[in-house]
């Protein structure tokens, strides 16, 4: 086959191109629509890692039960930004950067949300280097390679052989590979985590009703406002991965399935369809992370906060196992290893791919790539997905304190969550039809979740820049 013939199949193939040929007549109902779900668990895939294992535990640890109510509102608020943002793309074809490149005002080619996005892709360096050192942690200390487990040298071995095996995994970059690799991970561990969590009041570290009814109280104890911060950026839905859930929205095929939009009813019926399996993946998505989250929470808050424990530095895994040890016996810390190995490790399963096609995305809008050339995007994708684990192990290396890389990247991801409101609004009302907006009941919630996204947003910026609110 000729290299035309190759493009042109490829551009047949490739979801980012809408064409009359690629329309197919949205399923109904929850038992038709179970096969096209996916987008949301790669989502929960993501979210289900360094947020649940690492930040909400610490949190828990830090202030026992006093925060439950963030950990709930945390997962809660951001659906709504998310499903919006997923709406304008299925009825477009268009993933998040591009769309974010249209809000004005812009510095030259790149739109001010992109930069701020920019920024926090930076910071995201560390939370995702995190993410990798907590991983090798758990492998070095279940399987220690040149000595002792927390040395620089069993970890340096374990970071550079999860950094090239995450790289042979992933380089292919295929959809269906990369979704069912995402529902493996996150099914077990999240299951065995609720089932405990659930279990705690038969252990020495019972919890009671009015534990949690004081962890509903909606208040912040002293101290706490910095964690509780961050916790907001990282758990549930963060500024991350509402903008990477729409490339999964894209790749699973629901806007080719609308195909380009030629004005008729036909059009509007067939993107409401969509729109609607949309809706329940992302619902089955909140699901997932909202009880995992929950579990964690409660985990760190019953366990490790009565014994005075906090999870730090490189000690995070063997202090986060005592959740395990103390509640199972001894025997448990094996099996919590290699559940902390598959949690960590679905984080990075859907990063490496997602963050790929993001860095991707944004050297498009400045126009170093073509986004609609199929073989020249993939081509890069490829390239970050090579470079990604790289850095990220790189600056796991150097900082080696997983809970503080994670946390810095909650309160990035804290503030660039307000930028993204912004855009989803501005997207909303200059590209996507009115005819497909959501109905009272949603639009009452965008509303909510927006303006509780932006007051989190301001709070953290201002702790930021060192100006202290009441």
């Amino acid at each position: 086959m000729t290299d035309i013939a190759q493009g042109r199949t490829a551009d047949i193939d490739d979801p980012y191109h809408l064409t009359p040929e690629g329309v197919r007549e949205p399923p109904t109902g929850w038992a038709g629509s179970l096969r096209h779900l996916g987008p949301g668990l790669i989502l929960s895939a993501s979210i289900v890692g360094s947020g649940e294992l690492i930040a909400t535990t610490t949190l828990g640890a830090q202030v026992g039960f006093a925060l439950l109510w963030m950990v709930i509102f945390s997962t809660f608020v951001k659906v709504a930004v998310q499903v919006e943002l997923a709406r304008w793309t299925i009825s477009t074809g268009q993933p998040a950067l591009t769309g974010y490149n249209k809000v004005p005002p812009a510095v030259g080619r790149l739109g001010w949300v992109n930069l701020l996005w920019a920024v926090m892709a930076l910071s995201k360096i560390l939370q995702v280097g995190g993410v990798m050192g907590g991983t090798a942690l758990a492998f070095s200390i279940l399987l220690p390679l040149g000595g002792d487990p927390l040395g620089t040298t069993s970890l340096g071995i374990w970071t550079a052989l999860l950094a090239c095996v995450s790289i042979a995994l992933l380089y292919s970059n295929n959809y269906n590979l990369i979704e069912r690799g995402a529902v493996l991970l996150v099914v077990v561990f999240s299951f065995v985590t609720v089932v405990i969590a659930l279990g705690l009041p038969f252990t020495p570290y019972p919890y009671a009703a009015g534990d949690l009814a004081a962890g509903l109280a909606l208040t912040i104890p002293a101290g706490a406002v910095g964690a509780a911060i961050a916790m907001f950026g990282i758990t549930g839905v963060g500024a991350d991965e509402l903008t990477f859930y729409t490339y999964w929205c894209v790749e699973k095929g629901y806007a080719r399935s609308v195909g380009p939009n030629d004005g008729s009813e036909a059009w509007k019926r067939r993107a409401r369809g969509w729109i609607s399996v949309m809706y329940k993946d992302a619902f089955l998505s909140w699901c997932i992370y909202t009880f995992s989250t929950i579990a964690f929470y409660i985990m760190g808050a019953a366990v490790l906060n009565r014994q005075g424990l906090v999870p730090a530095g490189n000690e995070m895994i063997t202090t986060v196992s005592r959740m395990y040890t103390d509640t199972l016996g001894e025997w448990a810390g094996v099996l919590f290893l290699i559940g902390a190995i598959a949690v960590l490790g679905s984080t990075l399963w859907a990063s490496i791919p997602s963050w790929a096609r993001m860095y991707v995305n944004l050297l498009a809008v400045i126009g170093a790539v073509d986004w609609h050339d199929t073989r020249q995007r993939t081509r890069w994708i490829r390239i970050f997905t090579v470079a990604l684990p790289i850095v990220w192990g790189l600056a796991y290396m150097t900082v080696q304190s997983p809970v503080l890389m994670i946390q810095i990247g909650g309160v990035a991801t804290g503030i660039f969550l307000l930028a993204a409101v912004v855009a989803v609004w501005y997207l909303r009302r200059s590209e996507t039809d009115p005819d497909l907006y959501g109905g009272t009941a949603f639009n009452a919630l965008l509303v909510v979740s927006s303006i509780a996204i932006v007051l989190l947003g301001l709070y953290t910026g201002a702790n930021v820049l060192g100006i202290k609110l009441a």
